[in-house]
């Protein structure tokens, strides 16, 4: 008497689990890819071999248009202190990260400078201002 099987083994294969997969690795990558963008604003920041490291609080770009942004917005020479302060506002010792291009002449450096002097006198604060770098080669 020969006994037969209810249950076959099926070669069949089911890629439906396959295709979940790939959707959350997409989703995954998307995301990531999105928050690996600390440069909006593409500089070249002038080299140096000091390593200082700082809490950011609010980051200043100066193009080699030698425009102002502050935190990615454009900012006009006239507004630049009211706008740093806006941002700081509430804080104690805010750092202020400026990234200037290598190109830019030192007086627009300067001038970023003297607006947190001014926040700093007007409030009585000690916030302070870190020039980027990158690494030397």
């Amino acid at each position: 008497m020969a006994i037969k099987t209810r249950n076959k083994i099926g070669v069949s294969f089911n890629s439906s689990s396959m295709s979940d997969l790939v959707f959350l690795l997409l989703i995954f990558f998307m995301l990531t890819s999105t928050l690996v963008a600390p440069n909006a604003i593409k500089l070249l920041l002038p080299s140096s071999n000091s390593k200082t490291m700082a809490k950011q609080t609010v980051t200043v770009y100066i193009n080699d248009l030698f425009q102002y942004y502050v935190e990615e917005t454009p900012v006009p020479d006239e507004e630049l202190a009211s706008s740093i302060s806006a941002k700081i506002e509430g804080q104690t010792d805010a750092t202020i990260v400026l990234r200037s291009d290598k190109s830019v002449p030192v007086q627009y450096v300067v001038n970023v400078i003297d607006a947190v002097n001014e926040i700093n006198n007007a409030t009585q604060q000690n916030h302070k201002v870190i020039l980027a770098t990158s690494p030397k080669k």
